[in-house]
């Protein structure tokens, strides 16, 4: 039973009762109080604030039994917008969602600069831009998180970012003084893990979620919690070794996993081998359905090396669900299969290994969702994905 001052108690109540209306989507006052076990006059009163604030919608359902009709229940989806930002290194991409998590719209504006100052003053017109346009709303842009490609500490100070070589960036402080509104900032790794917890994997508290583009990044969830690591730079496992005195990597050690499984790798090599094609994922489709040896053999050492790291990651994490998010493995026939032939562990235990359903818009999903997450102030939270 939760105890405390009356004004924690209605806090409490209101957040187990939007999330219960989020898990079901629709649901009768009666049944919230049977779910939640909360009194129907609890019930009610957390219902009618929420009727009032425009969070919650009720709609009289159509039936053909004698008596009333039924009042359901549901999240009011166009009350408000969350903004997720992508800052990668020579855009940023830019997604509204409503409350339920839908994409609404999605830009992208080109960044030919990585001087700080500079996106900061992109940020700032297109964030002022966003608010003015969205502010016929109840509650207009509800919250903004920014995903980098780079360390986060956990006060979300930008600790490094190194293909904008920016160090000690104070990029939440900055905008929040020019826009005076909250800004969030967060690793990308961290929210594309969060996205495929709350718009796919929802029955799963633990997840680990590593995306493969110019490097390897990973994002872990566990107890439905993040795992930062004491300063929140946890995650770099692109970085284990897995090659004693391989590749040099420009984090100053030798033989790094993403020096060997990231897709930038393979790209790399490939346009080595085709100097003369238009290197493209088509391309590599082509090769593959033309039996061409070569490239056969550039991916079967990606998804080996791929393998090495994972068996290593899965040992040490137990994870429940592996995600993998790489276009290269979404396209190339039987990837998955063959990663899984290759994870020979008898020690290794893990429900299942997946390629990532939601793919590079995961990152900007991730950011809308933990937005809506901290506006609706719930501690978990799962939303419907529509492809």
């Amino acid at each position: 039973m939760v105890t405390g001052d009356a004004a924690y108690i209605k806090k409490i109540n209101r957040s187990i009762i939007i999330r219960e209306i989020l898990k079901v989507g629709t649901i009768s006052r009666a049944n919230l109080s049977k779910v939640t076990a909360l009194t129907r006059a609890t019930v009610s009163a957390q219902v009618a604030d929420l009727i009032e604030d425009g969070l919650v919608t009720e709609k009289h359902i159509e039936h053909n039994h004698v008596g009333r009709k039924p009042i359901m229940l549901s999240l009011n989806a166009e009350a408000g917008y969350a903004l997720g930002i992508d800052l990668e290194t020579d855009h940023i991409t830019f997604m509204i969602t409503d409350l339920l998590g839908n994409p609404i719209s999605t830009s992208v504006v080109q960044n030919d600069s990585t001087r700080y100052e500079s996106t900061v003053e992109l940020l700032i017109k297109q964030i002022t831009a966003y608010k003015k346009n969205y502010s016929d709303r109840r509650h207009g842009i509800v919250g903004i998180v920014i995903s980098v490609h780079g360390l986060v500490s956990n006060d979300e100070m930008i600790h490094f970012i190194p293909r904008l070589n920016w160090s000690r960036a104070p990029l939440k402080q900055d905008l929040e003084a020019a826009l005076g509104v909250e800004v969030h900032i967060d690793n990308n790794a961290n929210l594309t893990a969060f996205a495929e917890r709350v718009y796919v994997h929802h029955d799963t508290e633990n997840l680990i979620s590593a995306t493969l583009y110019s490097g390897i990044g990973m994002g872990m969830i566990v107890n439905n919690k993040y795992f930062c690591g004491k300063d929140g730079f946890a995650g770099e496992i692109g970085h284990m070794i897995v090659v004693p005195g391989g590749k040099p990597c420009e984090c100053g050690n030798k033989g790094c996993w993403e020096k060997y499984a990231s897709e930038n790798t393979v790209l790399d090599q490939l346009s080595q081998l085709y100097p003369e094609e238009s290197l493209s994922y088509n391309l590599i489709l082509q090769k593959y359905y033309e039996k061409d040896e070569r490239l056969t053999a550039i991916i079967d050492q990606f998804i080996y090396y791929l393998s090495i790291g994972l068996n290593n990651v899965i040992n040490i994490y137990n994870p429940d669900v592996v995600v993998l998010d790489s276009e290269l493995l979404r396209i190339y026939p039987h990837s998955l299969e063959k990663i899984t032939a290759n994870l020979h562990s008898k020690i290794s235990h893990y429900q299942g290994l997946y390629i990532s359903k939601l793919g590079k818009k995961s990152c900007t999903l991730g950011a809308c969702a933990k937005a809506i997450q901290l506006f609706l102030d719930v501690p978990t939270i799962s939303l419907p994905y529509k492809n």
